[in-house]
């Protein structure tokens, strides 16, 4: 147990940390970012399934259709939601980018509703509502949709949907959508540099280090979180996963110096209210499954 805690905590500080990480990347286009952050993942990936000999799954899942159907559709959404996530920090906009995670459970659970047809317990109800009357709040006081955090808390809820009932671990789906993705970023970033109308022959070589450092940035943070969601009931996970979003919030308002104050706090009030009562009907029903 407390291996599990001490795991996925790690994993959520670490996506909690990403904006400082992608802030250091300024100088370089998010479309960039993100092909850099597919091949270096990838060739870590690689490294690490062969010091393991982990390779029996790769022959079955490229043969079978299906699978590769679905983690073509995965490898599309996770690619989208690092893209608007890299964009968002460069833009200035990690409030907004952390709220999507804050509601990003929320969206799961409304998901598992509407496509897996699963049941929605009263209090989960009560908590979608209020997050969407928080939600509603902040496109009033704003005068435009929190567009950023919907976009990431529904590619991220979509994903996680098709991984639920996906045949791959954590480790092997990753890398099985990051082949897929592969090429696409491999050629990107080839015709970039044959045109001159790339960032990375001309940042500085600490960058050009950082661009590197994305394969184990982006794995690493998963493994932990696969070891530690096997240790520890959901009802643990659930309230850990709000370090990440809390994280990039302080990180937004403290170090970059975005505005949260009167409407938007406001919102975001409500959202943390939905949230916590999430949270705690989780708890209260993981209590009542033990008794």
């Amino acid at each position: 147990m407390r291996a599990g805690i001490v795991q996925a905590a790690m994993a959520y500080v670490i996506w909690g940390l990403f904006p400082l990480y992608f802030h250091l990347l300024a100088g370089v286009a998010a479309l960039e970012v993100l092909a850099h952050r597919i091949v270096w993942s990838l060739l870590f990936l690689i490294g690490v399934l062969g010091m393991r000999r982990q390779w029996d799954w790769l022959r079955p899942a490229l043969a079978d259709g299906r699978v590769m159907r679905r983690f073509g559709l995965t490898a599309l959404l996770i690619a989208a939601n690092w893209f608007v996530y890299i964009w968002a920090v460069g833009a200035g906009r990690v409030v907004e980018a952390s709220l999507g995670y804050f509601i990003s459970p929320l969206v799961n659970v409304l998901t598992g509703w509407l496509v897996l047809k699963e049941r929605l317990r009263p209090l989960q109800w009560l908590a979608v509502a209020v997050a969407t009357a928080g939600v509603a709040w902040l496109t009033l006081a704003q005068g435009a949709a929190p567009w950023i955090a919907l976009a990431l808390a529904a590619t991220f809820a979509s994903y996680g949907l098709l991984r639920k009932t996906a045949t791959l671990g954590a480790l092997e789906g990753l890398t099985l959508e990051t082949i897929l993705l592969g090429p696409l970023a491999l050629a990107g970033l080839a015709w970039a540099i044959l045109h001159g109308q790339d960032s990375v022959t001309r940042v500085a070589l600490p960058q050009q280090l950082l661009l590197v450092a994305a394969g184990p940035l982006t794995a690493i943070p998963l493994l932990l979180f696969a070891g530690g969601a096997r240790r520890i009931p959901l009802s643990l996970l659930g309230m850990l996963q709000y370090i990440g979003p809390t994280l990039q919030l302080a990180i937004g308002v403290l170090v970059f110096g975005e505005a949260f104050a009167g409407g938007r706090a406001q919102g975001f009030m409500i959202i943390w209210a939905a949230c916590a009562l999430f949270s705690a009907e989780i708890a209260w029903q993981n209590r009542r499954s033990r008794a």
